[in-house]
């Protein structure tokens, strides 16, 4: 057992104070992250600004004053704050804006926007679980807030002013943990906005959205985009089961009580123990009741939650969803269906059995961590399936962050909403800040790299293994080994990610010659360019990206080659040798040219040809491997993930 620094994600990302990507960018001092989201709750102890240095004179943004909120809430840290509302109010004139400001009345933008940069907060924590120091992924970088998203609406005009404002004010790095889905690149606000950023300098990373686990539900899957899918983190919530034998079972819980639980009577009886009934669970004896595994554990805490005559409860489950999603609102732990065979035992064969409970407790260092989240949208990308997406997973499912306190963050029993700091909150809206956390750290530490070479080196140095060193598992696929399209390239390593050895880079031409090759007309290409010194002189469906993507449908060949033509920089300290090693994906045959790469000194390019022939496959399932480049006698090695998938149908 071990009770530890509550967000705990960016110990689990191996970020330290001493070494690496922290100290490297002087923990993002005076990188900007510009959130686009719900608000922002001014007072939190996150964005407070001890320790934090002016703010930098290049900034152009503003403290936007309205509803509850004024200019002097900003400070060092929350270094501006405004609200685009214009599509909301053309969309119904005379509407009354709930809260016409730049505060926060969801708390998601709050949440998204400490975790991203959020500065020190000793005594966090979600009702007793996860106590600790929280922190975001770069703590000294500033935040501003772009409130986009409303109560009374989300409209596209909005989110692209924000975002455009943004770019404007001078920010380095945008991250926005939401999507337009079944929308065309040049109808998408985020590939509007987000083209414009990455012409500037700007990084976008963008939530990859929770639409899994079937593929093709993705969406931000923008070329000049990171997209970010979530994963596990390495922790659980504990509560003990101690029964009247002195046998003690560590449980599932996030009971949000330090409640007093001893000696209880313990039952199990047939008329009760589905406890999907309120009615027959009424009439129980008032004792701790032991409920059957019937693969509905949602829908048996809430019905316990709705007595208050049940002390407590004994749910069997290893469901993953619930230990991804949490909400636990009656007194009760879950155990999985192995220890459930000894509880049977002791209660079904003692007298007079009897049960203690103790609830809020921490528990990291979990295995297997991190998979694959089961809600996490899959790719392709529906946006421009040629490109590999999502582009990486980072941690997703109950991560602890700043809230707004005047909402519920939890809830005992039905009628006892709870109120709190901080919340333990799931999705890949969570997942996204620590990349563009991790994004703004990267630019500290190279404020020479363009976008594409930032994503370059967070994908290529991505973790494919969990923490037993084994493949990464997807929880939406049966435990199944995670597949590209579940999770990029792998789990985020900042560390690495600070010195990646060789980048892929792109340019904004890249970019235009991509929409030139999509048969979409001058006019929607300007949509999403706003600029006529953009041409078509050169299409292509194959830009220089870090992952490759082979697609397959009914009127695939028995035998389909793809092929792709990749440049290579050297961002290393001198000359170096790489060799390309290939791990094959299954009913494919991958071949590269050539397979070794000399770089005489720092930024030499060296470009190489990947061929892929392959096969559909009957069933529609997806295969994957990488190419991994390793260089000789040196550190380095950079990776990239390859998939054959069944096509989707473009929006």
């Amino acid at each position: 057992m071990a009770t530890i620094d509550t967000t705990h994600t960016f110990e689990f990302l191996s970020l330290n104070s001493t070494t690496g990507l922290w100290p490297a960018s002087n923990f993002g001092e005076d990188v900007i992250i510009g959130v686009i989201d719900t608000g922002v709750w001014p007072e939190s102890l996150s964005y407070k600004d001890d320790g934090m240095t002016p703010v930098p004179s290049r900034w152009k943004g503003i403290c936007e004053e309205g509803e509850e909120f004024t200019s002097s809430m900003c400070n060092s840290k929350l270094i501006g704050a405004r609200y685009f509302n214009k599509g909301v109010k053309a969309a119904a004139p005379g509407i009354k804006i709930i809260m016409n400001s730049p505060r926060d009345t969801r708390g998601h933008g709050t949440h998204t926007s400490s975790t991203a940069a959020g500065n020190y907060v000793k005594d966090a924590t979600f009702f007793g679980y996860a106590t600790g120091t929280a922190r975001g992924m770069a703590p000294r970088a500033r935040v501003a807030m772009y409130k986009v998203l409303w109560e009374e609406g989300r409209y596209a005009s909005d989110v692209l002013a924000g975002m455009d404002q943004a770019i404007a004010d001078g920010v380095d790095v945008i991250s926005i943990s939401s999507g337009f889905d079944e929308v065309p690149l040049y109808e998408d606000p985020i590939a509007i906005a987000s083209f414009a950023a990455m012409e500037k300098g700007v990084v976008v990373s963008a939530s990859a959205g929770n639409e899994g686990p079937p593929l093709g539900n993705l969406h931000n899957g923008i070329p000049w985009v990171l997209t970010v899918t979530a994963g596990t983190i390495d922790r659980s919530f504990a509560g003990t089961l101690t029964l009247g034998n002195g046998q003690k079972i560590t449980g599932w819980t996030m009971f949000p009580a330090n409640a007093f639980i001893q000696n209880q009577p313990l039952l199990y009886n047939k008329t009760f123990s589905a406890c999907n009934s309120t009615k027959l669970l009424s009439q129980a004896p008032y004792a701790i009741i032991l409920c059957d595994d019937t693969g509905f554990v949602f829908n048996q805490i809430n019905t316990i939650a709705a007595l208050s005559n049940v002390p407590g409860a004994i749910f069997i489950s290893n469901h993953t969803v619930l230990f991804e999603l949490g909400g636990f609102s009656c007194p009760g732990v879950v155990i999985n269906p192995n220890d459930a065979i000894s509880v049977m035992k002791y209660v079904t064969t003692d007298k007079d059995p009897s049960a203690s409970m103790k609830f809020q407790q921490t528990i990291v260092g979990t295995k297997p961590a991190p998979a694959a989240a089961y809600y996490t949208s899959r790719g392709p990308s529906r946006s421009y399936p040629g490109i590999l997406k999502p582009d990486v997973m980072a941690p997703g499912s109950l991560v602890l962050a700043s809230w707004i306190p005047n909402d519920n963050s939890a809830r005992i029993g039905l009628n006892i909403p709870l109120s709190s700091n901080f919340n333990m909150v799931s999705g890949t809206s969570m997942a996204c800040p620590h990349v563009s956390g991790v994004a703004a750290l990267l630019k500290g530490a190279h404020p020479e790299w363009s976008p594409a070479a930032i994503r370059s080196a967070i994908v290529t140095t991505a973790n494919p293994l969990d923490n037993t060193l084994n493949p990464i598992r997807d929880n939406g696929e049966k435990f199944a080994y995670a597949s590209p399209l579940a999770m990029g390239a792998g789990q985020i390593d900042p560390h690495r990610a600070l010195d990646p050895g060789l980048i892929y880079d792109a340019t904004p031409h890249d970019y235009v010659n991509i929409l030139c090759s999509m048969n979409y007309t001058k006019k929607q290409i300007l949509t999403i360019t706003r600029s006529k010194r953009y041409t078509c002189s050169n299409p292509s469906p194959d830009l220089n990206y870090p992952s490759f993507i082979a697609l397959y449908d009914n009127k695939t060949a028995a035998v389909a080659v793809q092929r792709f033509r990749r440049t290579l920089t050297n961002v290393g300290d001198g000359a170096a040798t790489y060799k390309a090693k290939i791990v094959v994906t299954k009913g494919s045959k991958v071949t590269v040219s050539p397979d070794s790469l000399v770089f005489g000194k720092k930024y030499d390019k060296q470009t190489y040809t990947l061929t892929i022939k392959y096969s559909k496959d009957k069933g529609g399932r997806v295969s994957f491997g990488s190419i991994v480049w390793i260089e000789q006698n040196g550190v380095h090695t950079v990776r990239s993930p390859i998939a054959v998938s069944p096509a989707v149908k473009l929006w």
